[in-house]
Order: structure tokens, then C-alpha cells, then sequence
């Protein structure tokens, strides 16, 4: 379900953005006749891999999977020094099941998750399974200068209905007595405080309602109105996409976990609409096979569920020398491939129009970080840089246009040991 016509859209857009009581408020008051629906309190019947979404989201046409529209990341700080008891778990685990009974996993209720970062870990005496492979984050290219999230715990939490985001961000806060008519009987207040709040949105539309006030994007509107994000076409093909089976880690203490990346990226869209024609934005974002061949309609929806990029994959270097570009799909996808052609990584990313700027916040799922980092690195294309025409930054794909502010690692464990799990695997087992 849409959130209704386009001002309506607009207003619980900012309102998620804002965020606290009153922006709940009012968003309740503009809320859709029909309710949330519930949770359950069958636990067991709940999915163990938290990154488990794609079976509550909607599809497109072609079966691709939608995120909810309304997106909130919180990065939390563990109150304290050294390592939680278990009366912080069993806290923690109380309220988490607050979300489980008040919101259905669905795009109508609430899907989220919860991920721990390697400075949570280092407050235990032991280390890390070797099954586990969450660095600490970097910098993941000689041209990025980012802060690095190292907070303990990061709660994400989407829904297509702004109220029902912004009510379970309340009630896990201790903000809120009730949660979609629960009660909220435990809260996260008292064992972690929130580091930093962000927010953001996806879908067709949205982008396309922001532009006109952020900084980063020109002015006469250019951002289609049909495009789900700020660069005018369609991402995360099915095709193109890890499966969430994939993406999970299959041995040790954390099997059924998946490890989580989040990049906070600041785009330049003036120069990118300003300076470049469609024909050379469809030669840099996927491959100058797609612009020269006129593979991509609109904002992409002919392309199905698959952009072709893999068969564009070995002409890449001659790409380079024949147009004098590279693509941003093309060189990542050298990396995102395993030895049998398994897509590695579940990007799951969405716009933001945080603090008035036109940025991307970059979740991306993998079974360790590594994979993360190396397609990182094909994706910055300085292999290619022999090329007379390719610098590090210039003709490069869309490196020219995105500039990385932020990152942190995270893991995200199984439902059975979300609520501050030790390093051996070990969280609290509440009875019901």
C-alpha cells in the first residue's frame, strides 16, 4: 500500500526524517483507515535469519524484490563499560519481542533487524569464531577519507507506513506505553543510548518528490518521476542480486547470521544531470554496451529482472580504449561473482535527504566483509587507470558524481541470539 497522493507522501517522508512523539502524532493522525497488522507471539514460527526479507516484501512485475518505502537506522551505544550481563540481554530480547508481537513482517507492518559491530565484540575476553569475518571498517579507496561507524549495535527498521516506523522506533526507545495496541513492558533506555538517527526512503516517486529542495541535485526537476532513486534508474535486479541463503553464514556459533556493511554516501547530481546526456549517464552507470547498443528504456524496467551486465563483463577493457569510459556495474561485477557465477552480494540501499543533501545510504549483505571490500575495490577501477582517457575518478564509472562520508561493519546474528550475543555464540533463551 502507497502512502496516498504525492503531498500526503511528501509530508510523512519528513515526518519519518524527524522523527520523535510529535512526528508520530502526526502521522497517526494522517494514517491510512486500515490498521497495521499485528505480529504474533508464536516466536518459533518467526524466521531465524533476521536478514531474512525478501519473502515479507512485495515483487515488481518482473520478481524483483521492493524495500518498504520508510526506512530508520539507529545506531545505538551500549551504556557502560566492558561486557553486558544477563539482565541487559534478557532486557533486550523483552523488547524486541515487543516488536515481534505489535508488527507483522510485511511491508504493511515492520521487517528490521538487529547487527553488532566489532567494537561490541572487543569488550569480551574472547575472540570472534574464525567463521566470522567482521574487520573493523576503512577506507576503501585511495581517494575516500570516511568516518567509521564503530557503535555498538545498529537497529534497522522498515515499513511502508510511516506510522508504524516511527511507532516501533518509539516503543524500542521508551518513548511509547504501547506498540500497535502491545504493551511495550521493556525498552532498549536503560542498556544502550542512541549515537546517531537516520533515515531515508525508496520507491518510484520519492526521489523525484525531494529534488527540488535538497542540495546535491539541479534545478528543472530532472530526476524521473518513475525512478525509485536519485540517479534516474532502477537497481537491484533479482539477477544481479546474492540470495539471502547465500549471503548467510553456514558454520560455527553464528550460522544463520550474514555480515552487514553501510556505507553513507553524498551525491553530486548537478554535474551528473548538468554535464551529462542520458546516453553517457546509461555509459557510466552500467556499460558502454548499454548506451551503445540503447539497452535501457526509461528508468530500466525492460530490463526485467537481470541488466545484462555479466555479458559485458570481458569486453571491459576494451570498452575502455574503444569510448573512453568504463561502467559502475561493469567493473564491480568483475568481483560480485564467485567461481560458479554466484552473485556475493544483497544490496538493499536506499536515498536519504538527511541534514538537506541529496545521499545514499549503502546496506550491502555478504557472508564476510572481504567480499564486501573486493568488489570495492574492482568497483574503483584503478586497473584501469593505464587507459588514456580513464583517471581514478574521471570517465570511472560514477565515482566522479559519489563521495563516501561514512562506513561501519556490522554483524547480524540469528533471531535466537540477536539481543547482545557473545563472541561463542551465546544470548539469553526467554521461555514463550
Amino acid at each position: 500500500m502507497f502512502d496516498g497522493p504525492p503531498s500526503r507522501r511528501e509530508f510523512l517522508k519528513a515526518a519519518v526524517a524527524a522523527g520523535g512523539a510529535a512526528a508520530l502524532s502526526a502521522c497517526l493522525d494522517r494514517a491510512p483507515d486500515a490498521p497495521v497488522p499485528a505480529g504474533t507471539d508464536a516466536f518459533e514460527t518467526l524466521p531465524s535469519r533476521q536478514h531474512a526479507w525478501n519473502e515479507f516484501c512485495r515483487e515488481d512485475d518482473h520478481g524483483n524484490a521492493e524495500m518498504p518505502r520508510h526506512q530508520v537506522l539507529l545506531y545505538l551505544d551500549l551504556d557502560g563499560e566492558g561486557p553486558p550481563d544477563e539482565a541487559d540481554r534478557e532486557t533486550v530480547e523483552r523488547a524486541f519481542r515487543v516488536l515481534d508481537r505489535a508488527y507483522e513482517r510485511s511491508h504493511e507492518g515492520v521487517v528490521w533487524s538487529a547487527a553488532y559491530s566489532p567494537r561490541y565484540f572487543d569488550r569480551f575476553d574472547d575472540p570472534l569464531p574464525d567463521s566470522v569475518d567482521l574487520p573493523e571498517p576503512r577506507a576503501l579507496s585511495p581517494f575516500e577519507t570516511p568516518e567509521f561507524d564503530r557503535q555498538d549495535a545498529l537497529v534497522h527498521l522498515a515499513s511502508d507506513r510511516a506510522d508504524a516506523v516511527l511507532e516501533a522506533e518509539q516503543a524500542l526507545l521508551g518513548e511509547a506505553d504501547e506498540a500497535n495496541g502491545v504493551a511495550v513492558d521493556a525498552d532498549l533506555s536503560g542498556v544502550f543510548s542512541v549515537a546517531s538517527r537516520r533515515t531515508g526512503f525508496v520507491g518510484a516517486g520519492l526521489p523525484a518528490e525531494h529534488q527540488s529542495d535538497l542540495n546535491g541535485i539541479p534545478d528543472g526537476n530532472p530526476v524521473p518521476e518513475e525512478s525509485p532513486l536519485f540517479m534516474g534508474f532502477k537497481a537491484g535486479f533479482a539477477g544481479n542480486q546474492a540470495t539471502e541463503e547465500y549471503v548467510t553464514i553456514d558454520e560455527g556459533p553464528f550460522a544463520g547470521a550474514t555480515t552487514k556493511h553501510v556505507a553513507n554516501i553524498r551525491q553530486r547530481l548537478s554535474d551528473w544531470y548538468d554535464e551529462e546526456d542520458r546516453y553517457h549517464r546509461v555509459m557510466k552507470l552500467f556499460s558502454p554496451a548499454h548506451a551503445e547498443q540503447d539497452l535501457v528504456d526509461g528508468v530500466g524496467d525492460n530490463l526485467g529482472d537481470d541488466s545484462g551486465i555479466d555479458a559485458m563483463l570481458d569486453g571491459l577493457r576494451d570498452d575502455a580504449f574503444e569510448f573512453g569510459h568504463v561502467g559502475h556495474a561493469q567493473k564491480a561485477a568483475r568481483a560480485n561473482r564467485d567461481e560458479e557465477g554466484n552473485v556475493r552480494l544483497l544490496r538493499r540501499h536506499f536515498e536519504s535527504a538527511d541534514d538537506g543533501v541529496a545521499s545514499l545510504h549503502f546496506p550491502s549483505l555478504q557472508r564476510g566483509i572481504s567480499a564486501f571490500e573486493e568488489v570495492r575495490e574492482a568497483m574503483n577501477g584503478t586497473d584501469l587507470t593505464d587507459v588514456p582517457t580513464v583517471r581514478q575518478r574521471v570517465n570511472n564509472g560514477i565515482l566522479e558524481y559519489i563521495f563516501v562520508k561514512r562506513r561501519g561493519n556490522f554483524l547480524v546474528p540469528p533471531r535466537e541470539i540477536r539481543a547482545l550475543p557473545t563472541p561463542t555464540g551465546e544470548a539469553p533463551g526467554l521461555d514463550g
